[in-house]
């Protein structure tokens, strides 16, 4: 029956996006390339395609817990309160993605739908401790770790949306990390694992239409509400945190050293340039496929690893990513400054 969702939810999610790409383009809520220097599309493209995962994923949702699959470990409240969560990140999205709104106003809706999330209760009680062991949280403590996570995810999704089906194929990828870990024996939860390869097909349908060249984007709501969905399945997965960071790892601090390079070079943080890893790689030489297939294959590989190792070497692991990153960013910047000395002399 899972797999009879994951094709569902893809099917739908796969007509629901040209049906949303049909709208945006009628209604002119496209992305232009002119509007910014650092756009490497050439032509107007749709805007608001997270409303296609949004809309199919939550459909089969519901329908599944009205087929009795979900409902007890997930409660109909948790999947209400997810859903009203990420409505509220749609809404705002849209929104930008017609209006073009100003930073503090885009940024109240993740906030919102963070705290949402953050301070009702479903965030892990405890969480482990590499070295052996569990930490006990109390409710604030909780809700802030949780608070903190879902930001930092939904912001680490927004920054990394630059290349045509880099996000809706990485968070893919930690979907079904998620899914396969929930159906292991010693951590089996059935219901997590269904809505995590929901989650999964909705990405893939929408991805249909995003692989470069892409025929429809994200937009606000959706670069924010994969990572919102992402991170939420890691915490009602019973805090599968080192899985969802092994395999958003590069994205995630990626966005901690541009936002402490912008910082460093008084440059306001919310403003968006090509310092990103993922255009790094352009200006290396490759193109978008080779990117994005890099960035597919070094996700894919370290959350595989979650299947294997026990907490302690997943942190270890992680320190290996941190490195890895690291190398890349030196990499790429020095390549870039031979570039640039060589236009000069040139």
């Amino acid at each position: 029956m899972i797999l009879v969702y994951f094709f569902i939810t893809l099917f739908l999610s796969f007509v629901a996006t040209a049906l949303v790409r049909a709208i945006m383009r009628h209604y002119k809520i496209v992305d232009s390339p002119k509007e910014q220097a650092r756009k490497i599309h050439k032509k107007k493209i749709p805007l608001g395609g997270g409303l296609a995962i949004f809309i199919s994923f939550f459909s089969v949702a519901f329908a599944s817990f009205f087929l009795g699959d979900i409902g007890n470990s997930v409660p109909l409240r948790t999947l209400v309160l997810i859903c009203i969560a990420g409505g509220i990140l749609m809404i705002g999205g849209l929104w930008d993605d017609a209006k073009n709104l100003k930073a503090r106003k885009q940024i109240l809706f993740p906030l919102l739908a963070a705290g949402m999330v953050a301070f009702v209760g479903i965030g892990p009680h405890e969480i482990t401790n590499p070295l052996g062991g569990t930490f006990v949280l109390t409710s604030i403590t909780s809700g802030a770790l949780v608070f903190l996570w879902l930001f930092g995810l939904m912001f680490t999704t927004k920054f990394l949306d630059g290349l045509d089906g880099l996000v809706s194929g990485m968070v893919s990828i930690g979907a079904f990390m998620i899914f396969f870990l929930s159906r292991q024996e010693q951590w089996f939860q059935p219901e997590v694992a269904t809505l995590a390869i929901m989650f999964a097909g909705a990405c893939l349908g929408f991805l249909l239409w995003n692989w470069h060249p892409a025929k429809i984007f994200l937009g606000e709501g959706g670069s924010l509400f994969t990572g919102f969905m992402l991170g939420v399945l890691g915490i009602i997965s019973g805090g599968k945190i080192m899985t969802t960071l092994l395999v958003m790892g590069i994205p995630l601090l990626d966005v901690i050293r541009v936002i402490l390079t912008r910082w460093i070079k008084k440059k306001p943080i919310y403003v968006g340039d090509s310092e990103h890893l993922h255009f790094k790689l352009l200006h290396s030489g490759m193109t978008q496929k080779q990117a994005v297939l890099l960035l597919y294959a070094i996700s894919f590989s370290f959350g595989v690893t979650t299947l294997f190792l026990q907490s302690s070497q997943k942190v270890i692991a992680f320190a290996f990513l941190f490195v890895l990153m690291l190398l890349m960013a030196i990499w790429l910047q020095s390549d870039d400054k031979k570039k640039h000395l060589w236009k000069k002399h040139t």
